[in-house]
């Protein structure tokens, strides 16, 4: 088996036992275990070492022992073309050789979690990798080499995973930034790139990091979710689907907006699934989040420059590039800077059903956020003509938001009616009612209509689309 593998004309390293490896880095004698004494005034007693944790740093400094052997024996090229079995079998072997000139004895279930840890740092992502898998897992933010947070169901949670120091969490990220073109060193201390299954990694080193690097990684989500598992869900309701359905399909111009981690990107995924598989979509993003299934999808990315500062790609080169390439719809997965005049442009000039998200806590915040990235752009407008432009391009403003318990609604949907002076003019269709808290912190509240009527009901009912009067009506939907 090693002869498939193994670097010719190399003798083995020569491995340091585990014993003498420990001596070397044996802590300075600590002082003896701190005692605990009852109230009662009962004999101390010793508080117990804690064998789990003595364990899994037995195992680790195993595991880093053998790693190095696995860079030393593996020829890594001729790896490219092995398979995931003989690649298993061959990690499983160099692994029981070297345990066994280490004199390590260890039980069938330590053995089996160390050769996949084994395996998950030749050809993955080392100590990430269970957690990428695990499809309960929606972020993994890790805070130096000792510390991994991930969120599940909305909240922030504490692992028990860590890396060895460092230098290993250093060489995770060059694993990855590599990959994809890119590097992460002093001189360029953050770097943004996607991994191979899609997810956002963000990373930031040493210096600018001071307590260790500092990894983000916003995992893809390989189902996508549709408007009626959203509707499940309890993020909005079937009276407020049939009216986006009916505002997507007739070609207006939607602003998803919200905070960090609100549900814009998967709204948006949800919007999408009503426009009309005959149409051409374009979409333009930093990062490659978007999985539109209809047939006829062109997808860009921007790109960040190169070492030397040059070859730098943004949205706005994106944005007006698209514009030449006969687009029925743009969708822009985020706009935060100056690309916001080319896409007001856009669904001022025909690009009518055109989308994008942007970061705002209310539909009126995201009207002042566009009015600020357009001076930010650097253009000289009356504020009147700016808020004229914005009136004219931007039809709905949905809002999505997470709340304090981790849960996700669909609080706002906001239209624009236009302009009265110099303000511009909204109204809110529908919106999220909280009414309260259980005693376990889960908020209490229902979706309301405002029971105005929709300014593009006239709109609606030329395409087809007759929405009932009732759907606008206030109602005490079911509380949850």
């Amino acid at each position: 088996m090693f002869s498939r593998y193994k670097k010719s004309g190399k003798s083995k390293p020569k491995l340091v036992e585990l014993s003498e490896a420990a001596a070397k880095q044996a802590p300075e004698p600590q002082t003896p275990p701190k005692v605990q004494r009852r109230a009662s005034g009962t004999p101390a007693q010793v508080v117990p070492m804690n064998k789990e944790k003595k364990r899994k740093e037995r195992l680790s400094e195993i595991k880093v022992e053998l790693h190095k052997r696995l860079l030393d024996d593996l020829n890594l090229s001729a790896l490219e073309t092995a398979s995931e079995a003989d690649l298993r079998a061959e990690i499983s072997a160099i692994a029981a050789e070297a345990l066994e000139e280490m004199s390590v004895v260890l039980n069938r279930e330590e053995r089996a979690t160390l050769n996949q840890e084994l395996y998950d740092e030749v050809v993955g992502l080392g100590p990430l990798e269970p957690l990428l898998k695990d499809d309960t897992v929606n972020d993994i933010l890790v805070n130096g080499p000792h510390q991994v947070f991930v969120e599940r169901n909305g909240k922030l949670e504490l692992t028990d995973t860590t890396f060895k120091d460092e230098k290993h969490l250093l060489r995770i990220i060059d694993k990855i930034v590599s990959a994809v073109g890119r590097r992460v060193d002093e001189s360029n201390p953050y770097v943004d790139a996607r991994l191979a299954d899609g997810s956002r990694f963000n990373a930031m080193v040493p210096p600018i990091a001071v307590d260790g690097s500092l990894v983000s990684i916003r995992k893809f989500k390989k189902e996508k979710l549709s408007v009626d598992d959203l509707v499940r869900f309890g993020a909005f309701t079937e009276e407020m689907a049939a009216y986006l359905q009916a505002a997507v399909a007739t070609r207006l111009n939607i602003i998803v907006s919200g905070g960090t981690g609100s549900g814009k990107t998967t709204t948006l995924n949800a919007l999408s699934s009503f426009i009309d598989d005959s149409e051409r979509i374009l979409t333009i993003e930093d990062t490659a989040e978007l999985q539109l299934q209809q047939t006829h999808v062109g997808r860009m990315e921007s790109r960040p420059p190169n070492v030397e500062g040059k070859g730098a790609v943004t949205q706005r080169d994106c944005l007006r590039n698209a514009l030449r390439m006969r687009p029925d719809r743009i969708i822009v997965g985020e706009t935060r800077g100056e690309e916001v005049i080319d896409m007001l442009q856009a669904m001022n000039t025909g690009h009518d059903g055109s989308m994008t998200t942007i970061h705002a806590n209310s539909a009126r915040d995201a009207v002042s956020r566009l009015e600020n990235m357009i001076a930010m752009a650097g253009i000289e407008m009356p504020i009147k003509a700016v808020r004229s432009q914005i009136a004219s391009a931007v039809n709905l403003i949905v809002q999505a938001s997470r709340l304090q318990d981790g849960s996700r609604r669909m609080v706002s949907i906001t239209e624009i009616t236009g302009m009265e002076g110099d303000v511009i003019s909204m109204q809110e269709v529908f919106r999220y009612q909280r009414v309260g808290l259980t005693p376990d912190n889960k908020i209490i509240g229902h979706f309301t209509a405002t029971g105005v009527r929709s300014h593009f009901s006239e709109r609606f009912k030329m395409w087809g689309y007759d929405l009932p009067a009732s759907i606008f009506e206030p109602f005490e939907g079911e509380q949850r």
